[in-house]
């Protein structure tokens, strides 16, 4: 019998059927959890399976989906974005404070409102993968500094206090449901994520990305620089947590200096649960929309079985503990198949 089973374990694979396996093991695992999570609260929870429900769940993962966009890029290269919540309130308030000017009019207020806050989450990006790989210091720590500056800053633009009065066309837009059944910041999230699939997917520079978080040494061998892909990566996020804050705009029409706290974790917890690994190089920005959805299908789900607020953090938290565990295991998985 041990013989056997050796046997089976060293006849070779052919490249189609291990083709086959990675995706069952590395992407296809996130999209069946989704699904039964959803069957499961489709069975068990009140009015889950409704489209008043899944219009909810659209319009409330959309923030979430354009963060972890860009925080994949920054966890792909090994790296951690700790700032993206307190950025996006920066931005939130910038460009508030750019719509309200009555001397512009709609057009021209909102268009160098999207202009601001992407500037301004890019140039905090920048920083946070500057400072992290010139003086070599973990992005962790380089992160969690832009975390306080950039909450500090929100509350100094906007003097501490929430801002409100953006133009009604605007306000119109982030109500806007396309086809009856597709919000339009769902829609701006979905296009986040589709530029984000084509660069990493289509471009060298999405193949460096990959290639820095597997081993940079590498890259620097083979002559290129992965500082360069890494500060760009923390400016990806940046960029997109500025794009974030127009989404959080166009869904609460105001801008405030206390929004996105706690966001960099759920962000985070996205892109973990959608199976990119905490060491880089490996994962999907598919797999973060994927992920997002389950983190909202979980609250969601679990607020209409009657589940606490104490408690859904608790559930939340073991299920990103479980998609750690379960990276772990995957990794061994794909080598025993290679």
């Amino acid at each position: 019998m041990s013989e056997t089973s050796e046997s089976l374990v060293a006849a070779p694979v052919s490249p189609g059927r291990a083709k086959f396996l990675r995706f069952l093991v590395r992407d296809a695992g996130v999209l069946l959890a989704l699904v039964l999570i959803t069957l499961f609260f489709s069975v068990t929870a009140p009015y889950f399976a409704t489209p008043g429900n899944a219009l909810k769940i659209f319009v409330q993962i959309a923030i979430n989906t354009v963060l972890a966009a860009g925080m994949t890029f920054v966890i792909l290269t090994g790296g951690i974005d700790l700032s993206v919540g307190s950025v996006l309130a920066l931005c939130t308030v910038v460009g508030a404070t750019v719509m309200i000017d009555e001397s512009l009019s709609p057009a021209v207020a909102i268009t160098l409102a999207l202009l601001a806050c992407m500037a301004t989450g890019a140039a905090c990006g920048f920083l946070n993968g500057w400072i992290s790989t010139r003086w070599k210091i973990p992005s962790f720590i380089v992160t969690l500094g832009m975390l306080n500056m950039a909450a500090g800053a929100a509350r100094v633009v906007s003097d501490n206090s929430t801002i409100t009065g953006l133009p009604q066309s605007f306000v119109d837009f982030g109500n806007l449901i396309i086809g009856g059944f597709l919000p339009s910041i769902f829609l701006v999230a979905v296009l986040v994520i589709a530029a984000g699939w084509f660069v990493l997917r289509f471009t060298v520079f999405g193949r460096m990305i990959f290639a820095v978080g597997t081993n940079d040494e590498a890259v620097r061998l083979s002559g290129h620089n992965p500082d360069f892909y890494k500060v760009a990566a923390f400016t990806i996020s940046g960029l997109t947590a500025g794009i974030a804050a127009m989404v959080y705009l166009l869904r609460l029409n105001i801008g405030s200096p206390i929004a996105g706290v706690g966001y960099e974790l759920n962000a985070i917890a996205a892109v973990i649960i959608g199976g990119t690994s905490l060491s880089g190089g490996k994962g999907s920005i598919i797999g973060t929309l994927v992920g997002a959805c389950i983190l909202q299908v979980l609250s969601t789900g679990l607020q209409l079985l009657g589940v606490g607020d104490n408690f859904k953090p608790i559930v939340i938290g073991l299920v990103i503990v479980l998609a750690v565990i379960l990276d772990a295991y995957r990794e061994r998985l794909l080598r025993k198949i290679r």
